[in-house]
């Protein structure tokens, strides 16, 4: 027997909000993983995970964080240009990769890994960085050796062997700002962000957190100049991870906090946090 899916109307949401806040602290019995703020604000607004049924509107999402999280949150999975050469596992993993710690114990000997996570403020310990390209229109990853620490000397060395020369990559790997566009455009959806103050009582076992729900903004209308500026200023993250037969995914990602600034609109509908 199918259950009937309850539906809000934004303002019927917000109020909800505000109802969830007047209880006070809520106990989190959703584990202690970075989800659980929102999972427990999920079963206290009775909905499926992440999908508010708000009927005869543009989709709408729910996010939700802990005040203090410094997690960075997955915005979308979109591996680089030129997509027909698979740039991850052919190129960058058996030219740029590096020994993998398990290497010789949970891998074989020859295992290698590129994981690594980027963006435009500076360059890694390994010489990378991410480029906005505005004349192309690209975001573009590049290698630049000057700035590899000598910690990684023999990891260098074996770049030139493989590569043949330590500049900058042959293939750039790059995404297209329409392409960005197209992906960001359809996974960040208008949405309700909601932040909770977090506070812990009793010790060992008996330990126990609790969330207050102090906090909502309204998101709408995303940007997409807005999403290129962000890159542009080193609020998306790039992050690679990757092992010798197995790409886990090329990510993008953000701060929580940053989450905001991709949008047109941002109304503040409770903000109860003490001043």
């Amino acid at each position: 027997m199918s259950t009937v899916l309850k539906t809000f109307s934004k303002e019927e949401l917000i109020e909800k909000f505000k109802t969830i806040y007047e209880i006070g602290w809520i106990e989190n019995k959703r584990g202690k993983n970075d989800g659980a703020v929102g999972n427990t604000l999920e079963d206290l607004l009775e909905i499926p995970e992440n999908n508010l049924p708000i009927p005869n509107a543009a989709e709408w999402e729910l996010k939700a964080q802990r005040a203090t999280t410094s997690s960075l949150l997955t915005m979308f999975h979109t591996e680089p240009s030129p997509t027909a050469m698979s740039i991850v596992p052919n190129i960058l993993l058996p030219k740029y990769g590096w020994p993998h710690t398990e290497a010789g114990k949970k891998y074989p000997e020859s295992e290698k890994s590129f994981r690594a996570t980027l963006n435009t403020g500076s360059f890694t310990d390994r010489g990378l960085k991410v480029n906005v390209n505005d004349k192309e229109r690209k975001v573009e990853i590049i290698f630049d050796n000057a700035n590899t620490d000598e910690r990684h000397a023999e990891w260098t060395k074996s770049v030139e062997e493989r590569v043949g020369h330590l500049g900058n990559f042959d293939i750039v790997p790059y995404w297209g700002f329409d392409d960005l566009f197209h992906k960001a455009g359809t996974k960040l959806k208008n949405c309700f962000y909601v932040r909770a103050d977090v506070k812990r009582e009793g010790k060992g076992k008996k330990r126990k957190e609790f969330f207050l729900y102090n906090y909502v903004l309204k998101l709408s209308s995303f940007d997409q100049d807005k999403f290129i500026q962000a890159i542009r200023d080193g609020k998306i993250y790039i992050d690679f991870d990757a092992r010798t037969g197995h790409n886990h995914g090329t990510k993008f990602r953000i701060r929580y906090n940053d989450i905001p600034s991709l949008y047109k609109n941002a109304e503040v509908v409770l903000d109860k946090r003490e001043k």
